[in-house]
């Protein structure tokens, strides 16, 4: 049974997502709990396969019993073993937490659908993460974008424009990975990773490399929303239905970022992405113009997810960075980041669901004193908030600690100023909100979120519902067990990424 764990995390979510819309002809509330039964059952086959690789080393998993570099496999090491067990467990997390979100903001009469095409996105994450075949990678990458376009549209009012234009922006990434892997199959013959791996330093001065590499890269990072090629995910995440905002900000750009390791490290040696070619070079500078400028447009929101999706933006370029310092401490800075950044962001963007459930509130303004009417889930928002600062004792301290050893190490001085810089900038835009949770009367929103209301009376406890604020509470665990447990998850899992006689 443990051994089909790898294939038991996609094939549960597949069965049941052709199921879901069925019984939910019947039942349309029937949906849900179908689905995070699902998701439940994936999440623990994902523990199974992180508890079969630490014990018993990577595992490779054979589709249909046939051997690479003809077949398909599975393959889940360390690294990615973490990452499986990482995004089921957000995703069980914000399913439990969306329910009511998703009863006030999609039609009854879409339920089915929606519950049905969150699976297939889910599905895709971890066929992107767990595959060790390049082409399986960029099937898996077009169910995630097919899946999100539709669940993006599902959103409020502006939600049409945002798919259409993450339509338009996805298709040309896709494109992008697929000529790549046109062209790595027309140099090498194979597509199976760890063949490509053995094959491409013989042939690493072939333009058809270059271009194929470069390829990547661009689609990857268009994927990942890495500036400058982010200009879908601000509108993406603003217009999204808030279950949907809080599912893709910590696991679509993750998962993605998380193949841009695979492929730099995995797929193309670090000799080719390091000295072959001025890759880290470039995407040092990408990443250090991608933290000042997202942080410096978070700044500029009034839309609380506005402002989130801006800093993701920022956070990404963190995890490039890491990859991009080509050293021991920046690859596990950067590694390390997935998961702090992972954690933080969907509690953030967990709260803020709640938040607009229970009062409507999304301008930034309004949260005025509203420690008062959610006590629990606005102290859980400063831990995350203090994650992306980069306070101890959270995960983003560690992480970003990580990466400034490797700009020390590789005496990359500017960047040291950069990572120092956006943390200022960080706390500018997140220290405004604080304040005015803290030191500032309450505002509410009535009917339904229009209209302001002024309560500068006592305001009564009024916390989001048990179903949001267990998974919110468990996020902020989880923050605080990423950092003080850093030494662990590195010595378990982020070490084995670096490549050997690396300093």
């Amino acid at each position: 049974m443990m051994q089909q764990a790898p294939a038991f995390t996609i094939v549960i979510l597949l069965l049941t997502s052709f199921w879901v819309p069925i019984i939910g002809m019947i039942k349309k509330e029937s949906a849900y709990y179908l689905s995070l039964i699902a998701i439940f059952f994936s999440f623990l086959a994902a523990c199974a396969t992180l508890y079969t690789v630490i014990t018993s080393g990577p595992i490779h998993y054979r589709m249909g019993g046939w051997p690479p570099p003809w077949g398909i496999e599975f393959v889940v090491d360390y690294l990615n073993g973490g990452v499986v067990v990482l995004i089921s467990l957000i995703s069980l997390l914000t399913t439990i937490s969306a329910k009511k979100s998703v009863e006030q903001e999609i039609h009854r009469s879409k339920w089915p659908l929606f519950w049905s095409l969150y699976l297939l996105l889910i599905l895709s994450l971890l066929g992107m993460t767990e595959t060790g075949d390049m082409f399986n990678m960029y099937v898996y990458l077009e169910v995630s974008s097919l899946t999100a376009y539709g669940l993006i549209a599902m959103g409020e009012r502006g939600a049409l424009l945002a798919s259409f234009n993450y339509v338009i922006l996805g298709s040309v990434g896709a494109s992008f990975y697929l000529l790549g892997v046109g062209y790595l199959y027309i140099a090498t013959g194979s597509l199976n990773m760890a063949d490509l791996n053995k094959i491409l330093p013989a042939i690493y001065h072939s333009k058809v490399i270059f271009t194929a590499f470069a390829f990547f890269i661009v689609g990857i990072g268009l994927k990942m929303g890495l500036f400058p090629l982010h200009m879908w995910l601000p509108d993406a995440y603003t217009h999204a239905p808030s279950a949907i905002s809080t599912l893709i900000a910590p696991t679509m750009t993750k998962v993605s970022a998380y193949v841009f390791f695979r492929i730099i490290l995995s797929v193309f040696n670090p000799q080719f992405s390091w000295e072959v070619i001025p890759a880290a070079t470039l995407l040092r500078w990408i990443a250090a113009v991608g933290i000042i400028y997202g942080s410096i447009m978070a700044i500029a929101q009034k839309d609380i997810k506005r402002m989130l999706a801006y800093s993701s933006i920022s956070q990404i370029g963190y995890i490039v960075l890491g990859i991009a310092l080509a050293n021991q401490m920046g690859l596990i800075g950067g590694a390390l980041h997935i998961f702090s950044h992972a954690f933080a962001k969907g509690c953030l963007f967990m709260i803020v669901m709640a938040v607009i459930y229970k009062t409507g509130i999304r301008n930034i303004d309004d949260f005025k004193g509203l420690n008062k009417k959610m006590p629990f889930t606005m102290a859980a928002f400063c831990l995350a908030a203090f994650s992306m600062i980069g306070v101890p004792p959270t995960a983003g301290f560690f992480s970003k600690w990580y990466l400034v050893l490797g700009t020390v190490s590789g005496r990359h001085w500017f960047l040291t100023a950069v990572i120092l810089m956006s943390s200022l900038l960080n706390a500018v835009y997140f220290f405004r909100i604080i304040e005015k949770i803290y030191f500032s009367s309450f505002v509410g929103l009535v009917n339904g979120g229009h209209g302001h209301h002024e309560h500068h009376e006592v305001v009564a406890v009024a916390e989001a519902p048990l179903g949001m604020l267990v998974p919110i509470l468990i996020m902020a665990a989880g923050i605080l067990a990423v950092g003080l447990f850093n030494t662990q998850i590195i010595h378990l899992l982020l070490q084995f990424i670096v490549p050997k006689g690396l300093a």
